[in-house]
């Protein structure tokens, strides 16, 4: 036993103090509360597509504006780092992208292998939120991570919220998962195209076989078959075969007076390997003689007339609203709607006019121009 020891007295403010302090100095990041309101918020962000496509590019111009926007940027250097790198870490959050390739990368297999990745890197950035992009992300990423807690947010579903079984109602979606979806403008892109050039009565659509362009033919076949459509529909082609979409588009050339352009960003060629958008673009807008409407600003851009655009902009930037109102404001996503945003600009672009011998004037009611076609190996980057 050890005598003549005395033990000093603690006041109690001081060992409360003393207490927290320790606390604080032992929590690392990763055990901080989840909702607290210093914390870095994560953003982990899949796009159903590739960086080069000019939907990607458009939209990945919406996310940035928006998390600009809503201070998750802190200035436009993060903006170009993250769109370079596909990673940024900023004052207020840390974003990360992956890209799933599926319109060069179309089977099962494949896909599987993309979601599986990808859902692994996930599971390690442990994210605040998930944003799906285009409908891949949403049915493949998004469906393995339905009714977790991790809340996701969509953009750029073709038409119906609920195909995938994400949400139950669109307008009460019931589970993790809400988002904005594409309505499509087919037509009223067609009502412009009868607007620069009345004469037009019948047309012809061209497609792929990917999941955008059947969900655009088939609102296109829908529409005319309710008798909602200002032309008459003669024949529908879709096919991931370049060679057949070409031969289909210089055949009904000469039986329409105008073709609906619903995508083409799957065609492959003989040997199966992915044929670039702007290649296409380019065969077409050499070789073929009528006019054509499309559904988006950036078939405009590659060298179609016209256009009444389902802005991807628009698109991303609402999906980024929508995600900070549940990060900021604890919206519950099981009662929060779905929805479709405002319809872009009624675009045209004037050398595709000029090529087909079209004057384009000012009661025609053209919102925006395109001066140029763009080049066959270029983009906007």
């Amino acid at each position: 036993m050890i005598h003549g020891t005395s033990r000093t007295k603690v006041p109690g403010p001081l060992l409360f103090l003393f207490v927290v302090l320790i606390g604080l100095f032992l929590i690392t990041p990763g055990d901080a509360a989840p909702n607290r309101p210093s914390q870095k918020k994560r953003f982990f962000v899949v796009s159903s597509y590739h960086r080069e496509y000019n939907w990607s590019i458009e939209t990945n111009d919406g996310f940035c504006a928006a998390m600009l926007r809503w201070k998750y940027f802190d200035n436009k250097d993060q903006i170009a780092e993250f769109t370079k790198n596909d990673f940024v870490e900023t004052s207020r959050s840390v974003i990360k992208k992956m890209w799933m390739d599926s319109k060069r990368k179309k089977s099962k297999q494949e896909k599987a292998a993309a979601t599986a990745q990808i859902s692994k890197s996930i599971k390690e950035f442990n994210p605040d939120i998930l944003l799906l992009g285009d409908d891949e992300a949403a049915e493949f990423v998004g469906g393995r991570h339905l009714d977790y807690k991790l809340p996701a947010v969509f953009w750029g579903l073709n038409h119906n919220p609920a195909k995938y079984g994400l949400v139950d109602r669109p307008d009460r979606p019931g589970h993790n998962v809400t988002g904005v979806y594409q309505s499509g403008y087919h037509a009223e892109s067609a009502r412009m195209l009868k607007n620069i050039v009345p004469g037009i009565r019948s047309f012809a659509i061209l497609s792929d076989e990917t999941p955008s362009g059947r969900s655009n033919l088939k609102a296109v076949e829908y529409m005319t078959r309710k008798g909602d459509f200002p032309l008459k529909l003669v024949e529908s082609v879709a096919t991931n075969d370049s060679d057949t979409w070409k031969s289909k588009a210089l055949e009904l050339q000469q039986k329409v007076d105008a073709f609906y352009i619903a995508q083409y960003s799957g065609l492959k060629d003989r040997n199966g390997k992915p044929v670039p958008d702007l290649e296409t673009a380019a065969w077409y807008v050499s070789h073929i003689r009528i006019p054509e409407f499309a559904g988006f600003k950036f078939r405009v851009e590659e060298g179609m007339l016209c256009a009444a655009d389902d802005s991807g902009y628009n698109q991303a930037y609402e999906a980024v609203a929508m995600a900070h109102d549940i990060l900021a404001n604890g919206a519950n996503l099981a009662t929060y709607p779905t929805r479709a945003p405002k319809r872009g600009k009624l675009v045209a672009n004037r050398e595709r006019a000029r090529i087909l011998g079209i004057r384009l004037t000012e009661d025609m009611k053209i919102e925006e121009y395109v001066e140029n076609i763009l080049p066959r190996d270029g983009g906007r980057r």
